[in-house]
This record gives C-alpha cells, structure tokens and sequence, in this order.
C-alpha cells in the first residue's frame, strides 16, 4: 500500500472497530459510546455471570448447568485477575464466557441498538440469542455491534446476551506469545448498550493545521452509521468554543446523507490557544444531526499544536524546544490485572504527572480512551504503539491484524491532541519471534505501516523501538541502551548516546532502567558487581532478561536493590540534561506489571522495573524522578533514601552514607536532633545532586530529619530506623510475628536469624508462606508483600491475609532453614 492510497479508500476498506473478520462491525469511534446520553446509554456492569472454560457452543451458555458453574461478576472484569502473578502454575489461557439478560427499550422510530465494548482480550464473540451478532480479533481496541436486527429476530425485549473470550495462544496474531507481558482474556473494559436513531453520527475528526505563529486551520470530518442507507434530509449543526467557552464556529445546513467520511467544515482560528504540557488546553465541537428519525449529537475535543523534530537534534512543540521527560505504562493493576478501575487509572496517571513526567509511552497496544483523555487534560505527550511486538511477519491474516490495528487505532485516537507518535511496532528483532528474523520481510511490513500511518495521519511522527536493520524507516527511532543493566555499566551512558546521536535520524530513548524489589536495600549495591565487563556496548542482547546463563551482567548478577536503581536513575538524569542536542526518553516503565517470561524474579512473573509497585506503592526511585523533574517553585519536594529500610547496619562509628533528593537548591540534614549541615544541590555532583552525609549512626534507635532550606513553603521529610551492629552467620531459622491488624487484614512479617538470633539482613532466601484454617491469603497481586513465594529482601518478608473472623495457622518456610508457625485468631 502506496502513499498514493487516499484516506478514503482506507475508509472504505477497513472494518476499523471491529475487525477484518466481524460480522455487523461499525466503523466508529469512541466518540460514538458518549454520543448517548441518559436513558440511551447505559453501561452494562451488574448482571454478569462468568465461567472461565470452553463451551460447545453459545447453546451451552443458555443451558450448561450440568457442566459449568457460573459465577456473578461485575464488568470490567478480567479473568487473569488472581492467577497472571501465580508463583507456581501459568495463567490461563483459553475461553472465558460472559452472559446476561438486557431490557430493551428503543425511543427512537428505527432506531439502532448497538454494544459498544472498550476492549477485550484477546479474542471475542457476542451472541444475541444464538445470533452471532460480531467479533473482533484485537485485545485493546474499541469495537461496536449494531445488534438491531438480531435483537428483531427475537421478537422479545428481554433479550439474552452472551460474549466468548479467548486468550489462548496463537502464532497468528498480535502480540505475539513471547512478549515480555501478559496477553489477558476478559471483558476487561467497559461494554455499553446505546441507542441511536435510524441514522446517527458514527465519529466526528478534526484535521488542524496549526503552523507554529500562524493561525489555525481546522477542517471537520464527519461519518454516519445508516446501515439502512435511508436518505431522508439531514439538518446538521456544528458548534465549537475555545477552552474558555467563547463561540469559534458555528455553521448549519440541511444535507442528503453520505457514505465514508466527509469534510463538512473548515474555519480559521486566528489567535490559537496552544496546546501543551504546560497548558494543556482543548476547545470542544458539538455535531447534531436531525432527521426524521431523531436528533444524535457529539461532542468531542480536540487540540491545536505543531510537532517537529529537528534532525539529530531536539523535540520542538509549537516551534519550541520541548525536552521530553518520559515513562511507561501497561494496563496492568495488582487487584484487577487488566480490568484497572478508573479510579486506579485516573491515580496513576495523576502520579506520573506529579513525578514530572510530560510524556509516557503507552506499551505495547492501544490503552482505554480514559487514558488518553486524562494524558489530554493533564498534559503529557504520548507515543500509542501498534502491538506488533516481537512478532517477526506471520501469514496474510496476521498481516492484515497489523493493519487493521493501526487504522482503528489511529482512528479510534485521532483527535487526542497529547499523541505526537504513532508506534509501528517493538523489538522485532527478537530470538524466539514467529517465524523467525526475516529482515526482508520485517522492513517491507514496517514500510507499508509506515506508509498507512502516513497517509491516514500525516500530522503526526511514526516510530519505533528496536529493530536496527530497519531504523531508517519510522520517522523517529530508539535503539536499545540499557548501561548497567543488560550490558555494561552507567558510567557509560553518555558514549552509548553519543554513538546512536550519529547513527539515528530522530533519536528518542525508549526503555532504559532497573529492577529492583521493593523494600530491599543496601550498604554497598557494587560489591558483586566487579567482574561486568566495560566497554563492550549497552544494548540488550539475546535472552539478557533470564537470570542464569550468559555473560556477566547486572540484571543477573546484582542484588535487585532500590539502592542501585536509584543510582543508575541518578546517574541517567544527570546525563540527559547536561546535552543540549538530546530530544528525551522514556524510563521503563512506571509500574511494575505482570509477566510470564520471569517466573524466576524475586516477585515471581513480575518485571520489576516500576518506580512503584503493582499497587501503586511507590519505590525510592519515584522521588529521584521528582528531585530531577518538578519545578521547585511549584512543588518544592525533599526526600530522605530509605522509608522502607527500617534496619540499617554495620560497625559502630562507622560512617554510612545519607543520601537526600530534593529538587531544593540546599537541605539541611539532622540526625537525632544534631545538625550534619547543610548541602547545595548540584545535579552534576553524583550521587543524590550532592545532597548526601556521611553519619556515625547509634547503635539502636536514630532518627534522620531533613529541612529543605530556602524553599516556599518550606518542606521537610524525616524517618526512624534500627542500626544494628551485630554481625550474622549463616541463616538458620525463621521467624514470623504479627504486626498489623486493621479491618479484617491482619499483617505479619518473616524474618529470618542465624544460630544467634541475629537478624540476617543481606539474606535473599525465597520464602512460602502458607494458610490453615479460616483465613484466606492475599496473595497473587504481583506485589513485594502480596505474593506468597517471594525473595526475602533485608532478611525479612511480609504477606497478610483475611481472617475472616476466625483461626488461622500462618506458616513460612524456604529451602534449607527452619520453618516458623503463628496462630492467629
């Protein structure tokens, strides 16, 4: 497919919601689940049930009570909920059926009935009765069904509903089985029963035009869903206002009813606002079409911005310079896995924007619209990536997938003004990849989704992360670079962008950082650290994630601390703001999400790489982000490293090192009340900016108090911790002790000593903790202190459970050491 290609015969020849293969799929976008209001939408979340296995068929789902047991749910739900973090078997991977019964009440004369859903993995069917009324082959797409006429057939208005999702494996589809993580199944975005007139608006685009200086161009593109093509007269309106609600535009006319997308207006506006991080604002366009079947109406938002980027050089937005400070995000939640409550979301990204962050990449698929509508409101540039994702080119069908894909995806999030990048793909150079590393075929796909994404969009930059044999092709390219942790050591971090500066057209670097287990410090993270060999590259190579095997490396031979994490971020952020050429990055990645491939992490198949938790607990690392990124004048912020450390150690008067991060231009550091004086920050004094003390801890109980100086309003951060001095032998024996108990959770936490009753605080044992009795375990939620075989960190471990209003015999145990038992009731 050429560039010659128009829009429109894309238009025209894609199922862009619901799949190459659906069967009454609309082409629509998300606009189309908000067109409806009140009594004509009406979100489908009680009422479900759910069994997680293969049926015969839709028949079964009706009549099944002999051979299935279903269970209430509430949507979204997804159903790797538990099992995607299991430490001992692999999450599923199958059918999972859903059914419910709908009133249906149409208002309108003809009027429609459609199912919206906002995604489901990976694979889905709706039956209306034993009618199949759509499917769509894509995990994180929006798709729509007009189930009108299936509901007809009925001749009922209680009408049965059944949707089939699969998530089983499959060579033949995006992504593919060996990405880095879980392909989940389930109903895990809201579904939505809507009502339209007989002929309704199906999407409403703007293509602006907002040279930076100049006014603004803005056309806009409107589709119909008329599925039986009527051609009464239309009365059409079209409203806009500027961010402050002043009136833009506002045109009106009567129109015979059209097939594709149509431009219906053009306007200028003179003086634009302008969208951006810094003042992310958008103006708002109402569309209502009347007939004589009924009034529908959309309102959308849209942004006016400009995005370049200058050859081996800056990001610029609305003709400026723009250093993008970037992370990740997998939709992916230690509760919930996929089906992530809006109230989680909204968190989130609300955390992310606190971090300092103005850019995230959405990996590795197309994410709900709520997370692009926040990333507009609040400001953060986003690159949505295609989930072409180390998947070599399979057959035509898998082909076709990508293409589909990136036209829904790209249709369904045209007019979110944050996205600057469309993602062609990820690490399709990858060993294991179906059907292995063709790079003639890989470029020719890369081009021809270049080329589409071009031509449906030629607003915005294609990209793509690692694939070097094809880095000429996307618009902006990131080759790996992981100093000291895949290969090679930090220090070296600078060189390595040094050298793709020169290689790589537009240059953004995309994926870089640390694993570390939550709560797990350390005195000295170099130790086992001295045979990594130097000078030989960054880039990640081969199967560098597995913790066995291959060359000396820091993932598998360092000790998974927040202590060195939080150095190689230091280190990283001072790099990247001292080169002014240097367009930004994207640390990988936000949150700590679940994976199949690292059943061997101290977290069992959890990529550990967050700056928080799977819960959203935020590691030390979070706060090194903040001392880099938040304006001081805005949100002056001062944290002291080690919240979670409650046990330091080493000889009595030895010096230990006191690290601060504070965005602050001084902070004064007190311990136990004395004052260790005061230290200017310097981001190029390494580590901590040079906010860092070396103190003579007491033996026992100290407290560190840190005073921000200088700063409006003035902040201070302080923490107790043990320093203990007694030294360790081998661990022999176990522990566990009860230590928090609040609505009906009762916390207890292992430890484990040596012969001596010396607590062991560089053990790293993986321990099992087990239940008896009445309680049930919180385990499986991916978390430090929400999994039930973990690594110790510090020598210590902790899980809690429900007790359910009765007696439980908690239990752990690891290899080699004595077990410890605790009654609790």
């Amino acid at each position: 497919m050429g560039m010659t290609t128009s829009r429109r015969d894309f238009l025209k020849t894609s199922a862009w919601a619901a799949g190459a293969s659906a069967v009454g799929g609309l082409h629509v976008t998300r606009a189309l689940a908000l067109s409806a209001t009140g009594a004509n939408m009406q979100r489908l979340a009680t009422g479900w049930e759910f069994v997680p296995q293969s049926l015969g068929g839709v028949w079964e789902a009706w009549h099944s009570e002999g051979i299935a047991v279903w269970q209430p749910v509430t949507l979204p739900h997804c159903f790797n909920h538990y099992d995607a973090c299991d430490p001992d078997m692999p999450y599923y991977r199958g059918q999972g059926w859903y059914r419910t019964k709908l009133a249906i009440d149409n208002p309108y004369p003809k009027g429609r009935t459609l199912l919206h859903f906002g995604g489901a993995g990976q694979r889905a069917e709706a039956y209306v009765g034993s009618t199949l009324a759509g499917k769509n082959a894509g995990g994180y797409n929006e798709f729509v069904f007009d189930v009108t006429d299936a509901i007809a057939s009925l001749g009922s208005s209680t009408v049965p509903l059944a949707v089939r999702c699969d998530n089983a494996r499959s060579l033949d589809t995006m992504p593919s089985d060996v990405s880095d993580f879980s392909l989940y199944g389930g109903l895990y975005r809201h579904v939505s029963l809507i009502y339209v007139p007989a002929v309704s608006l199906a999407s409403v685009h703007f293509a602006v035009d907002a040279k930076p200086g100049a006014p603004a161009q803005v056309a806009v593109r409107v589709r119909l869903h008329n599925p039986s093509q009527l051609s009464d007269s239309l009365s059409v309106t079209i409203d806009v206002v500027d961010p402050n609600n002043r009136p833009v535009h506002h045109s009106a006319s009567d129109r015979a009813p059209w097939t594709d997308e149509k431009e219906l207006v053009r306007f200028t506006v003179e003086q634009p606002q302008r969208w951006s991080p810094a003042n992310p604002v958008r103006y708002q366009c109402r569309v209502t079409v009347k007939s004589a079947y009924g009034e529908n109406t959309m309102t959308e938002r849209f942004g006016i911005r400009h995005f370049a980027f200058t050859e081996h050089g800056p990001f610029l937005l609305n003709g400026e310079k723009l250093f993008l400070k970037g992370t990740q995000r997998h939709e992916d939640d230690a509760h919930a896995a996929a089906a992530v409550p809006d109230s989680i979301t909204r968190h989130e990204l609300q955390m992310v924007r606190d971090m300092g962050a103005n850019f995230i990449r959405l990996a590795h698929y197309q994410q709900s619209s709520l997370v692009l509508d926040l990333c507009d409101e609040i400001g953060l540039l986003v690159w949505e990536e295609l989930p072409w994702c180390r998947s070599g080119v399979g057959n035509e069908d898998f082909k076709e997938m990508g293409r589909r894909l990136l036209r829904t995806m790209i249709d369904q999030h045209f007019n979110h003004p944050s996205i600057a990048f469309w993602g062609l793909g990820n690490e399709d150079d990858w060993p294991d990849e179906y059907s292995g590393i063709d790079k003639p075929a890989i470029r020719a796909y890369m081009q021809e989704l270049n080329e589409l994404a071009h031509t449906l969009d030629p607003s915005r930059m294609t990209s793509f992360r690692r694939c070097d044999f094809a880095d000429d092709i996307p618009d902006v390219y990131s080759p790996s670079i992981w100093a000291g942790w895949y290969r090679g050591s930090y220090p070296e971090y600078q060189k390595s962008l040094e050298e793709q500066r020169e290689k790589v057209r537009h240059f953004l670097h995309i994926e870089w950082g640390a694993d570390s287990h939550a709560r797990r410090h350390a005195e000295n993270p170099y130790a086992p650290l001295k045979n990594i060999p130097m000078g030989q590259g960054t880039d990640e190579r081969g199967l560098a994630y597995l913790p066995t095997g291959g060359a000396a490396r820091v993932s598998r031979d360092g000790d998974w601390s927040e202590t060195y994490a939080c150095d190689l971020f230091d280190w990283h952020l001072k790099v990247q703001e001292t080169l002014p050429w240097f367009a930004g990055s994207a640390q990988w990645v936000f949150k700590d999400f679940s994976t199949p491939m690292r059943v061997e992490n101290p977290v069992p198949r959890v990529n550990q790489k967050g700056l928080v938790e799977r819960d959203l607990t935020k590691k030390e690392g979070y706060y090194v982000f903040q001392s880099y990124w938040v304006d001081r004048d805005e949100a002056p912020m001062v944290h002291i490293y080690g919240h979670s450390w409650p046990v330091r150690w080493g000889d009595a008067d030895e010096p230990r090192w006191v690290k601060v991060y504070s965005n602050c231009a001084e902070v004064e550091l007190f311990l136990n009340g004395q004052s260790c004086g005061v230290r200017q920050r310097n981001s190029q004094d390494f580590p901590a900016a040079g906010l860092r003390w070396s103190c003579k801890f007491a033996p026992g109980r100290n407290t560190l108090r840190a005073v921000a100086q200088k700063s409006n309003p003035q902040v201070t951060d302080e923490i107790t911790f043990t320093y203990q001095t007694e030294k360790w032998g081998k661990p022999v024996a176990l522990q566990l002790a009860e230590v928090s108990r609040s609505a009906g959770v009762v916390t207890v936490e292992a430890k484990l000593f040596d012969a001596l009753g010396v607590l062991c605080l560089d053990a790293r044992n993986r321990v099992r903790f087990s239940i008896a009795g009445a309680g049930t375990l919180l385990d499986n939620l991916g978390t430090s202190t929400g999994s039930r075989l973990v690594e110790l960190y510090n020598g210590r471990a902790i899980i809690s459970f429900s007790h359910n209003e009765g007696v439980s015999a908690i239990g752990v145990s690891g290899d080699g050491v004595t077990g410890a038992l605790l009654t609790v009731s």
